[in-house]
């Protein structure tokens, strides 16, 4: 009977989630898609482009949104549940609030693992095809930055002209092995720039063991400098910001192959707030439906629908900025990195312990 209960109650939760994560689906869709379109607007492509993209990019959007569909989703059964009696008649065959409790949480518990190890993988591919297709349409875009097996592109538009940079690598705040290519507005060549290192902590990039090619009376006259310095729009921090995309980047990635992403200019403190927010998943999920059932099973009486999806609604708010908050503070160094990812997780740790104590003499 047990066995029956269990598959009874999970069925039906499963079910309620399923149904949420698809409307959420459908509106990201509905939504996504116009901004596709306005994106694909002067170009001659099919009206299924923006389409296919917007299918790519939203799943990884219903992920981000999943604490908060898995706790709206827990309320809404537990809600069903209770006003329809079916919480009575499971004690009746001795499922308790603590049990139906860890029955649903564990089940989000799991649910969290599953999102990490087998659709993550999935979901940052697409996202890299997103982007990759995206960028391949973008070519009226004036300012680009890009980095692949040939290392770092960076396009600029500058007075007169425009500017192509290449280096081979980055490490730290410095440019390895950098070329850079300017042209006038009639894209004919006007100078060619080697220089070994480049500083790009400001601004004001500061080239060091350079070497200049520059046209003048129909040939390339060669200067050299020990350093020289030229602005940009781009610095170390607004490069890096753009490659700071956790979604092209699945759980194993993280494991696997982090070395290879600080080698491809990811910032390290990016990397392991990535991993420790993905690895908090799980256990979000699980105090997410935690406090769902703290909300709905503390009294057996019907209740207004109303009241608690304005309750819950509010509940989601708070704890969205307040893990906003906790990363911010994060960010700029005032808590440690790494405890402003697991303080909202402890916060409602503690918030948990005391709720499961007062359902369980429910």
């Amino acid at each position: 009977m047990n066995s029956v209960v269990i598959k009874y109650l999970l069925k039906n939760f499963l079910k309620s989630f399923l149904t949420l994560v698809l409307i959420i689906f459908c509106f990201g869709v509905i939504l996504n898609l116009f901004e596709e379109i306005e994106f694909f607007k002067n170009m001659d492509v099919s009206i299924l482009k923006p389409l296919i993209l917007t299918t790519l990019f939203v799943p990884s959007l219903v992920i981000k949104l999943l604490p908060f569909i898995i706790f709206v989703s827990s309320m809404w059964y537990m809600i069903k549940v209770r006003n329809n009696n079916d919480l009575l008649i499971l004690k009746i065959y001795g499922f308790s609030n603590i049990k139906i409790f860890y029955i649903l949480a564990f089940t989000s518990f799991l649910l969290g693992w599953i999102v990490l190890t087998l659709v993550s993988p999935i979901t940052s591919s697409m996202v890299k095809y997103y982007e990759i297709t995206k960028s391949q349409h973008a070519r009226d875009i004036d300012h680009l930055v890009t980095f692949n097996k040939n290392g770092l592109w960076i396009k600029e538009t500058i007075k007169n002209g425009d500017r192509i940079i290449s280096s081979e690598n980055i490490e730290g705040t410095v440019l390895k092995d950098v070329i850079i290519f300017e042209f006038k507005d009639d894209y004919k060549l006007e100078r060619k720039i080697f220089s070994k290192k480049v500083d790009i902590t400001s601004n004001n990039w500061i080239l060091n063991d350079v070497i200049i090619f520059k046209y003048s009376g129909g040939i390339f006259e060669k200067e050299t400098f020990v350093s020289q310095e030229i602005t940009s729009i781009y610095n170390y921090e607004k490069i890096t910001s753009l490659f700071s995309n956790s979604d092209t980047i699945s759980f194993f990635d993280l494991i696997i192959n982090y070395q290879n992403l600080l080698n491809k200019g990811y910032n390290n403190q990016f990397l392991d707030r990535s991993y420790h927010t993905m690895l908090s998943l799980p256990f979000f999920l699980f105090l997410m439906t935690a406090i769902a059932a703290i909300l709905t099973m503390h009294t057996q009486r019907k209740s207004d629908n109303l009241r608690f999806i304005i309750l819950g609604l509010i509940i989601s708010v708070l704890i969205y900025y307040f893990k906003d908050l906790s990363i911010a503070l994060g960010k700029t160094d005032r808590i440690p990195l790494i405890l402003s990812v697991w303080a909202p997780v402890i916060a409602l740790s503690l918030f948990t312990f005391i709720g499961v104590l007062q359902i369980n003499e429910k």
